[in-house]
């Protein structure tokens, strides 16, 4: 019989043992660490035992790289960051999740992966330790070990959030979308707002992260194999790009786009679209101009804070195209943006945020 006693209460924890002799047991001494699948749990939930081994295991995995190379053929450093990134970090990071979530104290932990860090980049460089660590993590190319962790953890919220709704941690999440009859009586959903205040996990944290990015949507109908509108009426969809670097292309670019706007213009059945967005001061503004047969008939002006300038643009494109086939028997929509590269976004169907805008553009087309 084995007994573990888990508490994360400030000061010293020491539980008493367990005495089942009454009942004809032994006597049962909680263990300092417990290891499941690889994860090492202690009596704290610190996680402090969990991080040193793996770094250390991190390290002798560097240790043991060094038999690659022999006196007449030594690793290149392109060799040595591509060991890193493909074999080390997944060694050193291995259920970062487990520690690494909001409010969790992150500074010996951050600590002891960046001594790790700093003893592989000597190795990559093959410099001194005395050099300064900033100069060369900069001559490495490598991005710091605390930005690669926040970055790992936003690709797996992502993930949790494109499962299944069926699955059992997508009720425990609280949707701001769809509020649930019937929820899990551990959903997030039925916390107080004291209660908002005091927990925190990995849970909590895709939850915020729902909250960040609400036009996540990777399950619709519209991205499913066999209903991509750009497969189906591939003929349908046409994208004019050109070489800004090359002035032929430019003039050659400037009379194509003339030559759409002069047929847009006479065709009652065609509808002329321009749309531009930017960011200053943190404020997205996107403009719309509506055009058809010659008249501008609606012009659009958004405001927002805190996107990104893709998502700016999606949305201006979005509501662009909600506009224009409001009205009758328009046949043909010529859209002219600043930005190729997110009219294209519209027919990927991989996983991403602002998914929403995505779907509903091609619904509607």
């Amino acid at each position: 019989m084995k007994m573990f006693h888990f508490s994360r209460s400030n000061g010293v924890f020491n539980p008493p043992p367990l005495d089942l002799s009454t009942l004809g047991g032994p006597i049962l001494h909680p263990k300092k660490t417990w290891k499941y699948l690889g994860f090492i749990f202690d009596k704290k939930l610190s996680f402090c035992q969990h991080i040193n081994f793996y770094a250390n295991k991190a390290i002798s995995t560097v240790k043991y790289m060094k038999i690659l190379s022999n006196l007449v053929h030594e690793l290149i450093p392109n060799q040595k960051w591509l060991l890193y990134r493909s074999c080390v970090l997944s060694i050193a990071l291995y259920g970062f999740q487990l520690w690494f979530y909001n409010r969790a104290p992150l500074s010996y932990s951050l600590k002891i992966l960046r001594k790790m860090q700093k003893r592989i980049f000597l190795w990559i460089l093959g410099a001194f330790q005395t050099l300064p660590f900033f100069g060369i993590k900069a001559i490495a190319g490598l991005i710091p070990i605390h930005l690669h962790i926040q970055k790992l953890s936003g690709r797996s919220h992502l993930r949790a959030h494109a499962l299944l709704s069926n699955y059992i941690l997508q009720s425990l999440l609280e949707s701001r979308l769809n509020i649930p009859s019937n929820p899990h009586h551990l959903s997030l959903f039925l916390l107080t707002k004291h209660q908002w205040e005091m927990i925190k996990g990995p849970v909590v944290d895709m939850n915020r992260f729902n909250e960040v990015f609400p036009s996540f949507d990777p399950l619709n109908l519209e991205f499913a194999p066999n209903y991509k509108i750009i497969k189906t009426f591939s003929s349908y969809f046409s994208f004019h790009s050109f070489n800004k670097c090359n002035n032929d292309s430019l003039l050659s670019h400037s009379c194509q786009l003339n030559n759409l706007a002069i047929m847009s213009s006479e065709n009652l059945l065609h509808a002329l679209i321009i749309t531009n967005a930017n960011i200053r001061n943190n404020v997205a503004i996107s403009i719309a101009y509506v055009h058809i047969h010659n008249r501008p008939v609606i012009k659009t002006l958004y405001y927002a804070v805190n996107i990104n300038s893709m998502k700016a643009k999606l949305f201006t494109i979005r509501y662009s195209i909600y506009q224009a086939t409001s009205f009758h028997r328009i046949s043909k929509i010529v859209i002219i943006t600043d930005s190729i590269h997110s009219a294209k976004r519209i027919f990927n169907s991989l996983s991403y945020p602002f998914q929403i805008h995505t779907a509903s553009i091609l619904c509607k087309l």
